[in-house]
């Protein structure tokens, strides 16, 4: 009777787990379907699908155990690029290249220093003076440099000017010859090619932050956005929301636009990000990324490579 009974506990176990993985399976799926309809995904046959789903499967589960383990300053969750790989995602969605010549020593001696014992506000943001346009998507195309230098130049026109201009990256993807168009590029050739041509929003020249010093990156921003360089990996491209202190990638691989910075009601300092991956990415496209973490160069090297324009 003791062995039956063993052999009717083993073969309920069985089912239960065959059932809760079922369960578990369908779940996933329905979930999957879900997210294909919020964001218009389809696939080309089956066997995409597939592929997808399961990926899609490893990330949902990913964010879930992310989120629930809590004690953290941010969250992850699920956006239009959530049935990709963190190689996929990086291979397609980035795209900015750093000079080899710029050294941290040439970064530093092209510097425009800034008086740093004048008194700074708390919190800033350049969206409440009317200096950030829409949130744009680069789509699958490796133009993030673009997007970052229009996204700056943008805000300097609007700060000289008082008009709030919105601007064309296609211009830059076409005429900057030095950069390669969907296939990555260059921030400081990006402005180099406005200052020679004739473009609606003219540029005088452009001017690096010291390398790593967050408190003349600070300095910067309240003069005007600046385009950074950061260095990007799979909880980059899952986040959700909250100040970003997670894991980067091993090299500087994409180019964003710093808006603003503050500091939490908890205390925790930030930069403000634009992105240029759509509004359904992140805090409606917007990204805070801890500020002075310690480290040289900053969160995801994000105080490395700044630049911005002048006009």
């Amino acid at each position: 009777m003791k062995h039956l009974i063993a052999v009717c506990i083993m073969l309920w176990a069985c089912s239960y787990t065959t059932m809760s993985q079922t369960q578990s399976e369908s779940s996933t799926n329905e979930a999957h379907q879900q997210w294909m309809m919020k964001y218009g995904r389809t696939y080309t046959n089956n066997s995409e699908l597939e592929k997808r789903r399961k990926i899609f499967k490893e990330n949902l589960e990913y964010i879930e155990n992310f989120n629930n383990a809590g004690n953290k300053s941010y969250k992850l969750g699920l956006n239009p690029y959530s049935d990709l790989t963190s190689e996929e995602f990086i291979a397609s969605y980035t795209g900015l290249k750093v000079p080899s010549h710029l050294s941290s020593t040439k970064i530093g001696s092209k510097a425009l220093l800034f008086n740093l014992s004048d008194d700074v506000p708390t919190n800033f943001d350049w969206r409440e003076q009317g200096a950030v346009t829409y949130v744009k998507n680069q789509g699958n195309c490796e133009c993030c440099w673009a997007s970052t230098a229009v996204a700056t130049i943008e805000g300097i026109v609007k700060i000289k000017t008082g008009n709030l201009i919105s601007l064309s990256e296609q211009q830059l993807i076409d005429c900057d010859e030095r950069s390669h168009g969907c296939h990555k590029g260059y921030v400081v050739t990006a402005y180099e090619s406005i200052i020679q041509s004739k473009a609606r929003a003219q540029i005088n020249n452009f001017h690096y932050v010291t390398a790593n010093d967050e408190q003349q990156l600070l300095q910067a921003v309240l003069q005007q956005p600046v385009s950074a360089s950061i260095a990007v990996g799979r909880e980059f491209y899952l986040y959700r929301e909250g100040v970003y202190s997670g894991t980067c990638g091993t090299f500087i691989n994409h180019g964003v636009t710093i808006i603003g910075y503050g500091i939490t009601e908890e205390g925790v300092k930030y930069w403000l990000i634009k992105n240029s991956s759509g509004e359904y990415w992140g805090e409606s496209g917007y990204m805070r990324v801890l500020r002075e973490n310690g480290e040289n160069g900053g969160q995801c090297g994000i105080a490395m490579h700044v630049v911005y324009p002048i006009m």
